[in-house]
């Protein structure tokens, strides 16, 4: 009986260790999301979501498809690594979608294919809690091919593919950051490498995705922005936005052999990212 006695004890106070020991981790989680503490911690989430959305119509005066079909899945996931006054974090966006129509014999077609990756890594500035003297990597590029489904026979040749275009950016600056909630970034020294294949720079006189005819990389040197922010909306959603901005310091006017501008460019010429997700 006593050794009874003793075996139970022993269970519930490994057992109230363990709901002390979760509570902490998840305050400490939750406190990490609005707040940089000085601490040693991974923090890691997100979301994966798989859908499907089926249509039928008949004698619908309005017109549109009698049958068809949509999938699409999209993964927003995150892995960071603080150590007292270093953060690393690691994003990765990913989503795919396609499209099977009756007025198309249910060929699937292509709706959305993105890759997106970004590592960052920041040194909080003179002890201070928001300010980081960072480095980034960027990453963009897509799954499968890409086709232009408005002209005849347009699955003889496509348009992109995988690392056609490729993009890769590194950039070092200074970050604002609260938590995992909000981060702001600035490089005023910012690169960019373009990759595609000769396959599509040839296809056009201009060459494709910014990169000259006959050519397979454009390499740009200029500043970059990247914020995000996200928050909670009520206890069952939560509403994430990113916006990039890339400006070319490079970027010049275009002309022909006879020194006719055949397309205007300069750094005033922004890219532009801007995404709206709610989970």
């Amino acid at each position: 009986m006593l050794k009874q006695a003793l075996l139970s004890a022993a269970v519930c106070l490994g057992a109230c260790f363990a709901d002390a020991q979760l509570s902490e981790t998840e305050s400490l989680k939750k406190a990490l999301e609005t707040v940089n503490i000085d601490t040693v911690a991974w923090t890691r989430g997100g979301v994966f979501i798989l859908g499907g959305n089926e249509g039928l119509l008949h004698n619908w005066p309005a017109g549109g498809e009698v049958l068809s079909l949509t999938v699409n899945g999209q993964f927003n996931g995150y892995l960071n690594r603080i150590y007292h006054h270093h953060v690393w974090a690691n994003n990765l966006d990913m989503t795919y979608g396609l499209l099977y129509a009756y007025s198309t014999e249910f060929v699937p077609r292509k709706m959305d294919d993105r890759i997106d990756f970004t590592s960052k890594y920041g040194v909080q500035a003179d002890h201070s809690k928001s300010f980081y003297f960072s480095g980034l990597f960027n990453f963009k590029s897509q799954f499968t091919k890409g086709y232009d489904y408005k002209v005849p026979d347009w699955d003889s040749f496509s348009t992109s593919g995988f690392l056609s275009p490729g993009y890769f950016t590194g950039a070092i600056g200074l970050e604002y950051r609260k938590g995992s909630n909000l981060s702001v970034f600035f490089s005023p020294i910012a690169s960019r490498l373009t990759v595609a294949d000769r396959y599509y720079t040839l296809m056009r006189p201009e060459g494709a995705f910014g990169v000259p005819y006959g050519k397979t990389s454009r390499y740009e040197l200029g500043a970059y922005f990247s914020g995000r922010w996200q928050a909670s909306v009520n206890k069952r959603f939560l509403y994430r936005t990113r916006l990039d901005f890339y400006s070319n310091y490079l970027a010049k006017d275009k002309k022909d052999s006879l020194g006719v501008v055949v397309k205007k460019d300069h750094p005033g010429n922004i890219d532009l990212l801007w995404d709206h997700f709610l989970s």
